[in-house]
């Protein structure tokens, strides 16, 4: 009779606590998505309504192929064809819309106070990771996406670096990397004129240029470096595109082990060349005014200046995953900003003569200079209205960590938004009916008046958290195109085909074909 008592009770609690499994799963998958949907609706919201499990995430991906399967015309609106899903849901629902990816519904922040208000307010809206394959974590790392008193510190530690007196010193490495390519391009038109795709060659400056800035006499093993994060990057883009399954970071597949095969070679190069540097910096051996020496030399003195204490100043694993920032935001940016204002100045002629007469004023065929490079208002107000058209980062991704009220909308705890910046740049009712149009004049009076209203523009995200290397980017991308325009004039090739497509960053899906001369 015990035996019985006993194996009902064991039966029953197994019973109970199968019920319990199986309630959190359905809660999870159902019922809260559906709590919550509701409860946005009833804050007068519109969006796409929740769906078991995976939401919105096939038509993202489904309308997204769809799209580039197509090419546009330079003159199309680009929006339907890079963001497909997302211009559907606003044309659909309206800017202040939501839709859902996988079990998580997403709110979409078009409105410049909003805007401000969640950029600004970084405590409250915590940066969106985590719901990506934990693997990707091995590439997108670092300052990118530290949050509280760790962003804090590694922030003061890593702004030095960026000051624009330090960024003077890098002007040397960057005009080298820039008369190579200049070189490279005076063989090719030999004979006054050639066709070619100049996406390879901007690719190749880009990261050129970082390595040199960032490893100064070490570049050659970060040239080695960027060839393996070129790799890694496009295989985390394809994880961060699919739907993530708890536990397939453990599947022994081909895509898994390439991906921690490549992180272990990246970090032991890293590992290797920063105790290098720090032994010298110790040592008094050598100053160097790289980004790797600045960022060990800032950070050994926040160690002294707390005691050496534990816990203060940057871990070598913490500086290894700044190196890879420095890599793939110094060189993914500055490469599609530089390869899309050749693209828009070689269609708009008239634009690329003022360019051109404006540098020649200043620079003549002189090497450029930090003094000069701050003068070009002509080129500014062009590279400004590239980053509005093809701003590199096209979202900011953004979760409530407290029940907050946003504009007129109180949101709950654990709601994603996302900021497009894309679309604003695009909106007609922030730019005027011109705003699908490369029209730099429209920044002739500075970026505050550029638009209808303040934090309309912002290519670099805003507020504290406003992406560190904007200056480096901006000063690279300077030098780069007063070099060009020195010594070439340039022409879109009638075999040049438009489509723009969204990797890490906005980048030409066919390259970038120019007829280029000499001058």
């Amino acid at each position: 009779m015990a035996v019985e008592i006993d194996s009902i009770f064991f039966m029953t609690l197994a019973l109970l606590i199968l019920l319990t499994w199986l309630w959190k799963i359905l809660n999870s998958i159902w019922f809260r998505p559906k709590k919550l949907e509701r409860y946005l609706r009833g804050q007068g919201l519109k969006g796409s309504s929740y769906r078991l499990w995976h939401g919105d995430s096939k038509d993202i991906k489904t309308m997204s192929i769809q799209a580039q399967s197509k090419t546009i015309n330079l003159q199309d609106d680009m929006l339907p064809y890079v963001v497909p899903f997302h211009n559907h849901i606003v044309q659909k629902y309206g800017k202040k819309s939501f839709f859902w990816n996988g079990r998580s519904a997403t709110m979409n922040i078009m409105d410049p106070d909003v805007i401000r208000d969640v950029l600004f307010n970084y405590k409250t809206f915590r940066k969106t990771v985590g719901r990506v394959s934990p693997l990707t974590q091995l590439f997108i790392s670092g300052l990118v996406f530290d949050e509280g008193e760790h962003w804090a510190k590694h922030r003061k530690i890593l702004s030095p670096a960026f000051y624009m007196e330090k960024l003077k010193y890098m002007l040397p490495a960057m005009w080298l990397s820039c008369s190579e390519v200049v070189g490279k391009w005076e063989k090719l038109t030999e004979k006054g004129s050639c066709e070619f795709d100049v996406l390879p060659y901007v690719e190749s400056l880009t990261a050129d240029v970082i390595s040199r800035t960032a490893f100064g006499s070490n570049y050659e093993e970060g040239k080695q470096m960027f060839q393996l994060l070129k790799e890694q990057s496009k295989l985390t883009f394809q994880m961060i595109q699919s739907i993530y399954i708890p536990g397939s970071r453990f599947l022994p597949n081909k895509t898994n082990k390439r991906v921690k095969k490549l992180n272990g070679e990246i970090r032991a190069i890293l590992r290797d060349l920063i105790s290098k540097r720090e032994k010298q910096t110790k040592a008094g051996e050598m100053k160097m005014n790289d980004l790797l020496g600045m960022l060990i030399e800032s950070n050994l003195q926040e160690i002294e200046e707390q005691g050496n204490r534990k816990n203060y100043g940057m871990s070598m694993d913490d500086v290894i995953d700044n190196c890879k920032v420095f890599y793939i935001a110094g060189q993914e940016t500055t490469s599609s900003l530089l390869v899309w204002t050749i693209v828009m100045l070689g269609m708009h002629q008239n634009w690329q003569e003022r360019a051109r007469d404006e540098v020649l004023q200043i620079f003549g065929h002189n090497k450029p200079d930090s003094e000069g490079l701050n003068q070009l208002k002509i080129v500014s107000m062009i590279l400004n209205e590239v980053l509005r058209l093809y701003p590199p980062a096209i979202t900011l991704h953004r979760t409530t960590q407290e029940v907050i009220k946003l504009g007129d909308i109180t949101l709950p705890v654990g709601v994603d938004l996302v900021v497009h910046i894309l679309l604003a740049h695009h909106d007609t009712e922030l730019w005027g009916d011109d705003a699908k149009e490369f029209n730099p004049d429209r920044f002739s009076e500075g970026v505050a008046k550029a638009a209808k209203k303040p934090n309309s523009f912002f290519p670099f995200s805003l507020g504290p958290r406003v992406c560190i290397g904007q200056n480096y980017a901006l000063i690279e991308a300077k030098l780069a195109i007063a070099s060009f325009l020195q010594h070439f004039s340039f022409e879109l090739s009638p075999s040049y085909t438009h489509a723009p497509v969204r990797g890490l960053t906005l980048q030409p899906r066919f390259g970038a074909k120019m007829i280029m001369h000499k001058v």
